[in-house]
C-alpha cells in the first residue's frame, strides 16, 4: 500500500466511529448508511499529511468507483476533496477488499453526467445536496492502480 504513515481521526464522532467499525471487523459491520453500501476511502490529508479515513457511498462500475465530494449540500467541500487534490493517490476499501486507487476529478462533460446519473442511482440524495448548494459538487473516479501500469 502506498499510503503510510500515522492515523488522523475524524473529528467528527458519527463518521469516526463508522469507519473504524468499518475497518474492524473487513467491512462486515458498518457497512451501510440507510440500507445502502458504502466504502471506506483512505487520503493522505493535504495540511497534515495524516491518513484519513471517511466512509463514502458506494458508488461503483466495472471495477471504478466514484466517490461524491457532497457534504450533505454543504456551502463548502469536504477534506477529503482537498486530500485529493493535493494527493490523488489513495486506498479504498470495499468490504473485505482493499486496493489502491489513482483519483481524477470529473470536469464537464458526457463521462462527469453519466457517473452523475449512477452516483444520483445509488443515493438519491446527490441531486438535492446539488439544489441546495450553489457549489458544483465535485466527483472524482477512482481508477486501480495496477503494477503493470507502472503505478507501483
Amino acid at each position: 500500500m502506498p499510503l503510510t504513515g500515522e492515523y488522523a481521526p475524524s473529528t467528527s464522532e458519527w463518521a469516526r466511529e463508522q469507519a473504524e467499525l468499518y475497518e474492524r471487523t473487513n467491512g462486515q459491520e458498518g457497512n451501510d448508511l440507510r440500507g445502502r453500501p458504502i466504502i471506506v476511502l483512505t487520503t493522505l490529508g493535504a495540511a497534515s499529511g495524516k491518513l484519513r479515513k471517511t466512509a463514502l457511498m458506494r458508488v461503483e462500475h466495472e471495477g471504478d468507483y466514484l466517490v461524491v465530494a457532497s457534504k450533505g449540500g454543504a456551502p463548502d467541500h469536504p477534506s477529503w476533496h482537498r486530500n485529493l487534490v493535493a494527493h490523488p493517490l489513495c486506498e479504498l476499501r470495499d468490504m473485505d477488499d482493499r486496493r489502491d486507487y489513482r483519483a481524477r476529478e470529473l470536469a464537464d462533460g458526457t463521462e462527469r453526467e453519466l457517473w452523475w446519473e449512477r452516483a444520483c442511482a445509488v443515493w438519491p440524495d446527490y441531486a438535492e445536496y446539488q439544489r441546495k448548494t450553489e457549489r458544483r459538487i465535485p466527483i472524482w473516479v477512482l481508477e486501480a492502480v495496477t503494477e503493470d501500469a507502472g503505478d507501483s
